[in-house]
């Protein structure tokens, strides 16, 4: 049998499966996409073991010698530790695991694929490495997903394995004090990324993203970043800064009856604030508590004023298709997760141009590069994204709204900010039948109760890693009768 023959063989009962699927399992739409059950899937195959819990973060699809693991609110899934990107989210609606209609052709024919077909050539787009204050970032762009392996992390290097990655070579020296060279090599049909060290070897935390296809490294330095001055690392939460988005002459979106999203997110920022100060005990301090405008850059500068220990941004969403609904979490990075985080980033910083005297940059300028890495948000990047994760859960589940996942992206209101920084995107204004809920008193008073059970969380998990820092180790005695 040709080659050609082989995939047809192959490709044509995959084909014929897969319509079985789409015609015989029904779906469901979700954020605009058409979804299907996790437990229908897994019972259309043989053999499959389904460990889903809607209380998890993580369910595992186990069919044969296959595992599928699969991450609610991400894209990426893993095969056998290999990723495939979906084009939407994996879900959990109402103790549901859902997965996009993509799921059905991209990960399924990998768990009964009895011969494979020549994959598509992956190629290099562009390499990227930026130094920051407690790490070292490596993002690594290519025409499309890649599987990745880390072969070795020694005292002197790391290796990276990029599966299939054809041609293109790289090389970079940002000695930074922790990484001396960056270099991509051929090997054999891989690439194969070096990270050598200048001294002490860093700890490397790998991600992936899509639009465009990007596999990040963030190497963490071995030594921690001294603590700010005047104030111990290990401390309480005391003080949280509340930022209410827009204001002034600056409206914020507009939804289709004339609600405001600067009067919407003050007033919601005000119920957080109070429940905060009742339920918490916690200083709260708001960016603004009337209707007045204040700059990007004096909302975070307020907050390092007051030593704040979280800066909180609430805002409203907007898009062109109203129809569009669901809330969002956002911490800040230099890397999108995709060109919707993007554009929903650029929106947010375009009140930039609404200030007078005008801030630094003007048209066309990249405020972003411009402010948006003040250098000192890059040490508490790990603990926004721990944050974003926690209260972003906690509005999920006690909101009755579309879960459009945490995400990461270039923020100029979060850039400044010298402690733990995120931003919240309560619903989408322009939607009518969303505008309406926004509108609500009652329904106001969940999203911040929502918020607040989120913050709760937050400090509960934060107090106990404090103490667990601050409590000295456990003294081992010998056994009795024994001399030292």
């Amino acid at each position: 049998m040709t080659a050609r023959g082989l995939a047809v063989f192959v490709v044509v009962p995959l084909l014929v499966w897969a319509a079985w699927v789409h015609a015989g399992m029904p779906t469901v739409t979700h954020d605009g996409r058409l979804y299907v059950e996790l437990t229908r899937v897994a019972a259309s195959l043989q053999k499959t073991k389904l460990d889903a819990s809607a209380a998890s973060t993580r369910a595992h699809l186990r069919t044969g010698d296959r595992v599928v693991t699969l991450t609610r609110n991400w894209a990426q899934v893993l095969v056998d530790g290999k990723p495939i990107v979906l084009d939407a989210p994996v879900r959990v609606k109402r103790g549901v695991w859902l997965v996009p209609e993509s799921f059905v052709d991209r990960v399924v024919p990998t768990l009964t694929r009895v011969a494979s077909v020549a994959p598509t050539e992956i190629t290099l787009e562009e390499v990227r490495v930026r130094s920051y204050p407690s790490f070292t970032r490596i993002v690594v762009e290519t025409s499309a997903p890649i599987a990745h392996r880390i072969e070795t992390s020694g005292p002197r290097e790391a290796r990276i394995r990029l599966s299939g990655l054809a041609g293109g070579t790289h090389a970079e020296e940002p000695q930074d004090g922790l990484i001396a060279e960056v270099r991509l090599e051929r090997a054999g049909a891989d690439g194969l990324l070096r990270v050598v060290y200048e001294g002490a070897a860093g700890t490397i935390r790998a991600i992936t993203l899509v639009d465009p296809p990007r596999l990040v490294l963030d190497v963490a330095r071995p030594v921690e970043p001294a603590p700010r001055p005047g104030r111990e690392r290990l401390t309480p939460v005391r003080t949280i800064v509340l930022d209410a988005g827009h204001g002034g002459h600056d409206s914020g979106a507009v939804g289709p009856t004339g609600l405001m999203e600067k009067d919407l997110v003050l007033d919601v920022t005000r119920r957080v604030g109070k429940l905060v100060e009742e339920r918490l005990g916690i200083k709260v301090r708001f960016t603004r508590d009337t209707d007045h405008f204040v700059t990007l850059r004096d909302r975070t500068s307020l907050a390092n004023k007051e030593r704040a220990d979280l800066f909180v941004s609430i805002h409203a969403n907007a898009h062109r298709e109203t129809a569009t609904d669901g809330v969002e979490t956002y911490f800040l990075s230099s890397e999108a997760t995709d060109s919707a985080a993007r554009q929903v980033a650029a929106l947010e910083n375009g009140v930039v141009q609404l200030e007078t005297p005008p801030g630094r940059g003007n048209g066309k300028t990249d405020v972003v590069k411009l402010i948006l890495w003040d250098l000192a948000q890059s040490e508490f990047q790990m603990e926004s994204s721990r944050l974003a994760e926690v209260v972003h859960d906690a509005m999920t589940q006690s909101l009755r709204i579309s879960n459009r996942g945490v995400k990461q992206a270039g923020f100029y209101v979060l850039g400044g900010a010298a402690m733990p920084a995120i931003l919240i995107e309560i619903g989408f204004v322009t939607n009518p039948r969303e505008e309406k809920r926004l509108k609500e008193t009652r329904y106001r008073d969940e999203i911040a109760r929502a918020i607040l059970t989120g913050l709760t969380e937050y400090k509960r998990n934060w107090d106990e890693r404090t103490r667990a820092a601050v409590e000295p180790a456990p003294v081992t005695r010998p056994p009795a009768g024994r001399q030292q």
